[in-house]
């Protein structure tokens, strides 16, 4: 069968009945490689999509995007300096990109889509899972968080004729975004994960979060596979909602891939007895913190379910090399910090946090406010701070949500806690208290900008450390 192509016709008869008209001085030929709405990110071959913004219209960077390389642009009006590319001219270029992006998906009859939601982990999940599965098939998935009803069309774009796999996160709001993503993406292979309180501003209930996740199995075909964490109730809840098969992977005795007897080496890793239909082998994990377990047999789980072996899937365990969002980071003067700035949400925390309780050396948190957890905040940094009075010596809090976080450490019995105003302040703190050997975990909500403070404390080389 010939491949579907990326082209020029390919894209006006994707936008059908929205494409108002073409320009452009490349019409005739022309391929794209994929897609970008940033013009600062465009690829050569790419189609630049001119989405408007509350503060910036992307059509005023269609030529930036021309002269970096995109042959051709999607747009609402004629832009002066895009016309060496090809111009398609829509009413609204969002639904005109996800139209292609369907499009262009559905064309791909030999690509199968694994999908992943969870409140936390999909990013790391979907590199360990693409990881294991490439093993056997041609894989692609996207390195960055592309999960919504803007990158996901964006990711269908990435997409090679000849892909065999490809691994893509489904994120939500609420209820009703996973239902559309999954139209787009067609998944025959569905993970979930977690469901926990990340969104619950926006959301209204865990029932909501609970109902949202659920749509990527409900979405499923009946010869699909519905990956589930046994060990989430919520998610548990969930098997009677689906019509492909469910694979229950977890800590429980009733899951059908089962990880058990969990040893930790701190930063070099853990070693788990995986079960899976009677046979079990100890199994070493070369990623920081056991409490990637669950990631780990989520993606053994959806390789069983798509063909692997036993043999296969515990061989590519075992080679894992995939970046994570915490990084390890040796600073002068013997100091290590674990870098988890990214983001923060309840679970991720308090994982963050066990994996320090693994590190060798005095342990030293820098936890900034968690965000968006609506009425059950105060209560969820409560239970952060009396799991960081059990493990750490010194607690630095950053945030006004994070008050509430110290004082519940304190009131569990830690004296050594500061609470910064600012990420100067922050700083100072840190650096006044640390002594060679410590081992340090910063992790708070991205808007906070803790990374800034690791840049700071790595360019003072820690000069007040002892």
């Amino acid at each position: 069968m010939t491949p579907p192509v990326l082209d020029v016709a390919f894209v006006t008869t994707a936008l059908g009945g929205r494409l108002r008209s073409r320009a452009g001085r490349a019409l005739d030929s022309t391929r794209f490689t994929g897609a970008a709405i940033d013009s600062r990110a465009v690829q050569r071959g790419d189609l630049f999509v001119a989405l408007p913004g509350e503060r910036v219209d992307g059509h005023e960077y269609a030529p930036t995007a021309v002269r970096a390389g995109a042959t051709g642009c999607l747009l609402t009006r004629p832009v002066e300096g895009a016309e060496d590319a090809a111009l398609f001219l829509v009413d609204d270029t969002l639904a005109s990109l996800q139209d292609v992006g369907a499009a262009w998906r559905a064309a791909l009859t030999g690509t199968q889509v694994i999908g992943i939601t969870g409140s936390v982990g999909k990013t790391t999940t979907k590199a360990i899972v693409a990881s294991v599965l490439a093993s056997k098939y041609r894989v692609q998935a996207n390195p960055l968080n592309y999960n919504n009803e803007v990158s996901v069309p964006l990711c269908l774009l990435e997409l090679r004729a000849d892909t065999e796999r490809a691994v893509i996160e489904h994120g939500m709001y609420t209820t009703g975004e996973i239902a559309l993503l999954c139209r787009w993406t067609r998944p025959r292979i569905g993970i979930v994960l977690n469901v926990g309180p990340t969104h619950l501003e926006r959301a209204g209930s865990l029932e909501a979060i609970t109902q949202a996740k659920r749509e990527l199995i409900e979405a499923l075909p009946a010869d699909g596979a519905a990956v589930l964490n046994i060990d989430d109730e919520r998610v548990r809840s969930m098997a009677s909602h689906t019509a492909a098969r469910v694979w229950w992977f977890g800590t429980s005795e009733d899951a059908r891939v089962r990880g058990t007897e969990i040893v930790s080496d701190g930063a070099r890793g853990f070693d788990f007895t995986l079960s899976y239909d009677g046979t079990s082998r100890r199994v070493h994990v070369p990623l920081p913190g056991r409490h990637l377990l669950s990631n780990v047999l989520a993606a053994a789980t959806a390789a069983f379910a798509d063909g692997l072996t036993f043999d296969e899937v515990v061989a590519a365990i075992e080679a894992l090399d995939v970046p994570l969002r915490l990084n390890v980071i040796e600073m002068p003067g013997g100091i290590t910090v674990l870098d988890d700035t990214y983001n923060a949400q309840p679970s991720s925390t308090l994982a963050a946090l066990d994996l320090l309780d693994e590190m060798a050396g005095r342990h030293v948190a820098l936890l900034g406010d968690m965000r968006e957890l609506g009425n059950v905040s105060r209560d969820e940094h409560a239970r952060v701070g009396r799991r960081a009075a059990e493990v750490v010596a010194l607690l630095v809090t950053i945030g006004e949500e994070a008050r509430a976080l110290g004082e519940s450490a304190q009131a569990a019995g830690l004296d050594a806690v500061v609470h910064a105003a600012t990420r100067e302040d922050a700083v100072i703190a840190l650096r006044e208290r640390l002594t060679s050997g410590d081992v340090v975990l910063v992790k708070g909500s991205h808007a906070l900008g803790l990374e800034r403070v690791i840049a700071e404390l790595a360019a003072a080389g820690n000069g007040d450390a002892r």
